[in-house]
């Protein structure tokens, strides 16, 4: 590990071994905390070609991160957030806060586990598949304009955090692909087919 600059902490490149990882994350804790950490752009933009998204987000704490903020920005959002034109959106973002702790968690598992990490999801709702979203979010029928919302919050978010373009292009790529799931309970209270 090398000092970028007084009371800053940087990973770099040649930090490759597991204990210098583990070493490097913890740094990370403590320089987050403080507002003090860089990633050396060579580390960032070279993952293991063969490694899993998981691994090449760098995984849970790298995750939980994105997410985090994420979560934070979705409830900014005119379309999708406090000020949503959907009730629904608006009435979860100003009055059902103390449940987004949770919603982190669980998108947080749920990323980790879509992304081929060593985590399990278990839906408060389950879907048709294991990582289904439909039921989780039928009751707020959530619009295709309003998922795409969400879908700029989550690339701005991942370029906040500095993500690859490969990396970024297979998360929301996989956000993408259970649009018609979120969008299901919009479609089905516009007389709409599934």
């Amino acid at each position: 590990m090398t000092d970028a600059t007084p009371g800053t902490t940087a990973i770099s490149a040649t930090d490759t071994t597991r204990r210098d990882m583990l070493a490097a994350v913890a740094m990370m804790t403590v320089g987050a905390a403080a507002g003090t950490f860089t990633i050396d752009p060579a580390f960032a933009a070279a993952p293991r070609s063969d490694a899993s998204l998981y691994d090449r987000l760098g995984g849970i704490f790298a995750i939980a991160a994105v997410v985090n903020y994420f979560s934070d920005e979705v409830i900014k959002d005119p379309v999708a957030g406090a000020r949503s034109p959907n009730p629904r959106l608006r009435e979860w973002s100003t009055r059902q806060l103390d449940r987004l702790p949770g919603l982190k968690f669980m998108r947080t598992l749920w990323v980790a586990a879509a992304s081929g990490g060593p985590f399990h999801y278990t839906p408060t709702r389950p879907g048709a598949t294991l990582l289904g979203l439909e039921n989780a979010h039928r009751a707020l029928q959530i619009s295709p304009r309003e998922f795409d919302a969400v879908a700029a919050v989550l690339s701005r978010s991942l370029d906040h955090f500095h993500v690859g373009v490969r990396e970024k292009a297979e998360v929301l790529g996989a956000f993408a692909a259970h649009k018609n799931e979120v969008t299901l309970g919009y479609r089905q209270a516009h007389g709409e087919r599934s």
